[in-house]
């Protein structure tokens, strides 16, 4: 008999429950993974315009891999939507664009969930990643590299402060201190032991860069520009013949992973010494651009090589390799206008334009404070009315299945009683008409 077809497409594959809840090597429940993840939201979405969704689709690809790549937004999705499923999901951060009715600026909200803070951005400037490849002379087309997340480099985040009166270093600002941890919390620690280098294949380049002042005074506004690269690496100290004819045994290695045109054409030369040493033979020039001396790194091999037999392994020595950054966008200049409490509301904690004096900051806490209880007390009343109404409904619905019970007997019993009076009713008008007619008579 044929056996019966099993879906593997669909259906994921048993796992045994004694090994632990996972499937795939990655836990049942998304919120118990330390990886942290986002999503990139188009606040209004079809309000913002076309170009601030096609930011929107940049910024997802920069995220990449933790993050909603396909998430599609409605006009009637609500903040609180989102955030509903965000524990579920284990998502750890929320990534809000939007766009100001009034001057068509762009806004960038980057709340921590489920209780935030939230920080508010301006953004000043931005372009999209089509625009930056249109900007490049020789363009990199991105592969895999996407299948990591990028190797954060923050710049310039720390503010100098002078010392206190005993002599130790003074602290930075809170709100600068929570800006740096919010930025770091968007993507997964990186332990220099344990994290391989191949799987550092892109770069976010975070520049946080004064404003000066016409007056010379000590700038208090700074600006974020945010970069998007890709790393490749280059072997120093090879000619480009040498490193082909490395590439192309590498590529004969798996067979299924042969590259075209891989080998050098050698069928027009005598011998291979015209191939290594004439720059014009075979398209094997030598000549290459200089590389400067700071982008040169000695790289330790992982694993020795395991072609050889074990007897004749030896170690590799480190590799001089040139590392090369090239841009993919999209780029960003951002401008951080305050910090909120809570998950997109709640109270002010820094605000860049606004200075409130002690005074003023106890009475906004005060009136938050009542606005909190307040609030609470509403959302009280609320649910005792719904217990109430929902105690009432369910009162009066059974008084009206024992009504009705009680109304089909009534009834009868009423009709029966009323026929019997109508006959009596009748009778009587009978004979007082007939001693009528005998008077008359």
């Amino acid at each position: 008999m044929a056996r019966r077809r099993t879906k593997k497409r669909t259906h994921t594959t048993w796992s045994d429950p004694t090994k632990g809840a996972t499937v795939g090597g990655q836990p049942l429940n998304a919120s118990a993974s330390r990886t942290p993840k986002t999503m990139v939201i188009r606040v209004g979405a079809s309000e913002v315009g076309p170009s601030i969704s096609e930011l929107v689709r940049d910024v997802r690809t920069m995220m990449e891999p933790h993050t909603a790549s396909r998430l599609r937004e409605r006009k009637s999705n609500r903040l609180k939507d989102y955030t509903t499923m965000a524990g579920p999901l284990g998502v750890t951060q929320l990534l809000l664009f939007s766009r100001n009715a009034g001057s068509g600026s762009a806004n960038l909200r980057i709340a921590r969930c489920p209780r935030g803070p939230t920080i508010h951005f301006r953004v000043k400037n931005y372009s999209l990643c089509r625009d930056v490849r249109k900007s490049l002379r020789n363009p990199k087309t991105p592969g895999k590299e996407f299948s990591s997340p990028p190797l954060l480099v923050m710049n310039n985040f720390a503010t100098p402060q002078p010392p206190n009166a005993d002599g130790t270093p003074g602290r930075p600002p809170p709100h600068e201190a929570l800006l740096t941890s919010m930025f770091q919390s968007l993507f997964p620690p990186i332990s220099a032991q344990r994290t391989p280098l191949s799987s550092i294949r892109r770069v976010l380049l975070l520049d946080r860069q004064p404003i000066l002042s016409d007056s010379g005074e000590a700038p208090s506004e700074y600006v974020i520009e945010a970069r998007h690269y890709l790393i490749s690496t280059k072997a120093v100290g090879l000619s480009k013949p040498i490193r082909r004819l490395d590439a192309a045994q590498r590529a004969v290695r798996p067979p299924k992973t042969s590259r075209k045109n891989a080998l050098p054409n050698l069928g027009r030369l005598e011998d291979i010494a015209d191939y290594m040493l004439d720059p014009a033979a075979a398209g094997g020039y030598t000549s290459e651009s200089e590389v400067e001396e700071d982008a040169e790194v000695e790289v330790l091999p992982s694993t020795s090589n395991k072609q050889a037999p074990r007897k004749k392994r030896t170690p590799k020595g480190p590799e001089k390799c040139a590392i090369k950054l090239s841009e993919i966008g999209p780029r960003m200049k951002l401008e951080m206008v305050k910090i909120e409490e809570g998950l997109a509301e709640g109270k002010v904690l820094w605000h860049a334009w606004e200075k409130k004096t002690k005074a003023e900051e106890r009475k906004l806490e005060i009136r938050h404070k009542q606005r909190k209880e307040e609030k609470d007390r509403r959302r009280g009343e609320q649910m005792e009315n719904i217990k109430r109404k929902k105690a009432e409904r369910a009162a009066a619905g059974e008084r009206e299945g024992e009504c009705e019970e009680g109304e089909v007997g009534d009834g009868d019993d009423e009709e029966m009683w009323d026929d019997d009076d109508s006959e009596e009713e009748s009778e009587e008008e009978g004979e007082d008409g007939e001693d009528e007619e005998m008077e008359d008579e």
